[in-house]
């Protein structure tokens, strides 16, 4: 749909438009003399955007600012509007009190350090989680280990999750709760690293649900009004939509809670459900879409294998810093292939993780085989991340049967340093591929997961390809920032089956959308990373101002 309207005259004034010009038209916000970039068909830039009733009435020239009287106008003074941020992959959820944010530690002493203090607050023999640290930004440049733990609460059980969530660290005190030795095997699916004496360094890679599974859970009472202020912090980064990253079939009751009481102060979101089983999601009643402009239900969630923050993501070549070592997959290879079955035939979408190229080639046959055996138009299944580069003729299939991807371009950013210690040089470089699987005509959104949250550290990456380092990574993968934006907001629509009502700034859609301190088309790529977000506007109210 194009977003050139016309600014002649309306059809009731058609008559009198020679004598006089027709009365101004009420409208709720106008915003004027800016750059806005409608992400429409043609890319269009245009100056102003007319808003009523939360929807986009008109965009076109200032004059558009004499047609329509206005409740409130904002003066752009040449700033740049976007469509607001899609980020289709996120996880977002509340925070137990006995929690530690750990996503700004800089060193294992400051950790060290916010450990004593949480044993301080809660007392000895109470449990201590967190979330967040990650050895790349320790000036130590190591994990944390047991012994660190142990050296800042011998009497509390302690497990604290890397970025990524996909590891943790705990102390001696939580492998004795939870039974496990230096002679314990490794949990399904899971590695327990040990240190060069044979013992146990305190890392667990994806089953740190073996010790995780013993603390207290919280109650929703309790992470209530963080899970709302987590939600709100997300207008800042200009998300004015979200897809959740998996919950229960019992945790969505949560977010309707939530949404029925804030819905009009938060982002829009899109809910994947992680599957469990037919019997339970015949029981939740609902399918993808279900919902409403605020709330929905998504895709049905599975993880096929691991991450490389465990690391144990599921690869064709072994890790190049563990011989041998090929990763491993979360589920066993014929119930995933029954799993695939059922969803599709229950009529769900299915958005499955898949990061290894092993991962990525066994799942995709399975869509495959399953659209072969029961076709179904703009089903929109999905892969989430893709971050191992599969050959191209898995790349052909997923173009043939209109597999989806949604990239998370930021991780050549923040886990650079895990690609190049796990992956093959070649892979190492093609980490999260981008215009490779565009050439093969795969449709791509992007998205953020947590690592971190907020699309500029994305779009950054996305048309530079480096990494906090500076290091550049296969340049031949980089977008255009056009095509950076559009997978941040369009794309992102798309996935969610939603783009005929947001995504891009034109007539008829929703009033959701973003003024930025910088202008992207047309700033250094160096300096993307500096622009803010100064007002976040959904739904044509404004719900964030810097």
């Amino acid at each position: 749909m194009s977003s050139r309207i016309s600014t002649g005259p309306i059809p009731g004034c058609v008559f009198l438009w020679a004598l006089s010009a027709c009365a101004p038209q009420p409208a709720d916000l106008v915003l004027h003399n800016g750059k806005i970039v409608t992400v429409d068909d043609a890319f269009s830039i245009q100056q102003a955007v007319v808003v009523r009733d939360g929807l986009i009435v008109e965009v076109g020239g200032n004059d558009l600012l004499s047609k329509y009287d206005a409740s409130q106008t904002i003066d752009l003074e040449g700033k740049t509007v976007l469509p607001g941020f899609n980020d289709t992959h996120i996880h977002i959820s509340g925070d137990p009190i006995r929690e530690i944010d750990l996503t700004g530690t800089t060193s294992v002493a400051e950790l060290q350090q916010q450990v004593r203090a949480k044993v301080e607050q809660l007392g000895e023999g109470e449990w201590i989680t967190g979330y967040g640290w990650s050895e790349d930004s320790f000036s130590e440049l190591r994990k944390p280990t047991r012994s660190d733990l142990d050296e800042a609460a011998p009497r509390n059980p302690v497990t604290l999750t890397r970025a990524g969530g996909h590891s943790a660290v705990v102390n001696s005190l939580a492998f004795e709760l939870a039974e496990i030795t230096s002679d314990s095997p490794n949990p399904e699916r899971g590695i327990l690293e040990k240190d060069e004496r044979g013992e146990l360094n305190g890392i667990i890679r994806e089953r740190q649900d073996v010790v995780g599974d013993l603390v207290p859970r919280a109650t929703r009472e309790e992470t209530r009004p963080s899970f709302v202020q987590h939600l709100r912090d997300l207008l800042e980064l200009g998300i004015t939509s979200l897809a959740q990253a998996g919950v229960s079939t019992r945790g969505y009751d949560e977010w309707e809670v939530v949404y029925s009481e804030h819905g009009k102060e938060l982002p829009r979101a899109n809910v994947q459900i992680r599957w469990g089983g037919p019997e339970q999601m015949d029981a939740f009643g609902k399918k993808t879409g279900d919902g409403d402009e605020r709330l929905r239900v998504g895709a049905v969630k599975v993880f096929v294998d691991g991450g490389f923050t465990g690391p144990s993501a599921y690869t064709i070549d072994s890790y190049r810093s563990e011989p041998g070592f090929h990763g491993s997959l979360d589920i066993d290879e014929e119930e995933l292939r029954t799993l695939v079955r059922q969803a599709h035939e229950m009529g769900w979408q299915m958005g499955f993780h898949a990061i290894g190229d092993a991962a990525i080639q066994l799942i995709v046959n399975y869509f495959a085989e399953t659209l072969d055996a029961s076709p179904r138009d703009n089903h929109r299944h999905y892969l989430n991340h893709f971050t191992v580069r599969p050959p191209s003729e898995v790349m052909e299939l997923m173009a043939e049967h209109n597999i989806l991807i949604t990239q998370q371009p930021n991780f050549t950013y923040t886990l650079e340093g895990r690609y190049v210690e796990y992956l093959q040089e070649e892979h190492a470089a093609h980490n999260n591929p981008l215009r490779s699987p565009m050439d093969h005509g795969i449709f791509v959104a992007l998205s953020s997961d947590i690592l971190p949250i907020g699309p500029m550290v994305g779009i950054y990456a996305a048309v530079t390809r480096k990494g906090a380092s500076g290091a550049v990574f296969a340049p031949e993968e980089r977008l255009t920032m056009e095509e950076a934006i559009r997978g941040y907001t369009r794309n992102g629509a798309y996935m969610t089956f939603e783009e005929d009502i947001k995504g891009t700034l034109e007539p008829g859609k929703l009033a959701d959308m973003i003024i930025l301190s910088g202008d992207l088309l047309t700033i250094d790529p160096e300096r993307i990373l500096d622009v803010m977000v100064e007002k976040t506007i959904v739904g044509g109210r404004v719900v964030f101002e810097r």
